[in-house]
């Protein structure tokens, strides 16, 4: 870990957050941990909800990004591009866990920031996903739903491995942190895709179609 280094500080007070709670987390903490001052801190974040509130925007700036990518495929259908923006999601939270754990716990406090966050980057979350939802249901690649619900279990399976950490480790004896875990979890959420958010018909349309390409 470079001392004085900004990518430092954002690491030790991620750590710091999860294991410490914000709250529990001073600035000086945090200055230890980094192997850095107080006044470097100051410096880049100001304090600690500035220090905060990045970890916010990073975060989310890279989440809708992959959001955005798998959005730029409906073209190509609408399941395609629902299981290239879960995959997104799921391989960056998986590569960055300590910050999503943090995050993901945060947003289920009411404060602020968390209010402008709802208001910005889960607006356009919400958009982009109704959008593919809405093209599967014109295409009928999609049985006839309620969007808001399906946005509501697709994030319920996106962030539950995160959000209750210690549940998947210590009693169901899973690893998140693990590429294997990962990958496993992609398919089974594409797999919910295709059983419970596909019509009934898809699945023969996808075979048709991959005869015809063989």
């Amino acid at each position: 870990m470079k001392e004085n280094s900004k990518a430092a500080i954002i690491e030790a007070a991620v750590y710091l957050f999860n294991h410490k709670g914000f709250s529990g987390t001073s600035i000086r903490d945090i200055a230890n941990k980094a192997h850095t001052n107080v006044a470097n801190i100051s410096y880049y974040f100001g304090n600690k909800n500035g220090l905060l509130e990045y970890c916010f925007i990073d975060y989310y700036e890279a989440y809708l990004s992959g959001i955005e990518k798998g959005y730029s495929l409906l073209d190509k259908g609408a399941a395609q591009s629902l299981k290239a923006i879960v995959e997104n999601i799921m391989v960056f939270q998986y590569e960055n866990i300590q910050l999503t754990r943090l995050i993901i716990r945060e947003m289920s406090i009411d404060s602020q920031i968390v209010r402008e966050i709802m208001s910005t980057y889960l607006t356009k979350e919400r958009f982009y996903l109704s959008k593919v939802f809405e093209k599967g249901f014109k295409s009928k690649e999609f049985r006839i739903n309620t969007t808001n619900y399906l946005i509501l279990q697709l994030k319920s399976l996106l962030t539950m491995p995160f959000l209750n950490s210690h549940y998947v480790t210590e009693v169901l004896h899973l690893l998140p942190h693990e590429k294997y875990f990962a990958d496993k979890y992609i398919r089974e959420t594409h797999s919910w895709i295709d059983r419970v958010v596909c019509s009934s018909n898809q699945p023969r349309k996808l075979k048709a179609n991959l005869l015809k390409i063989l």
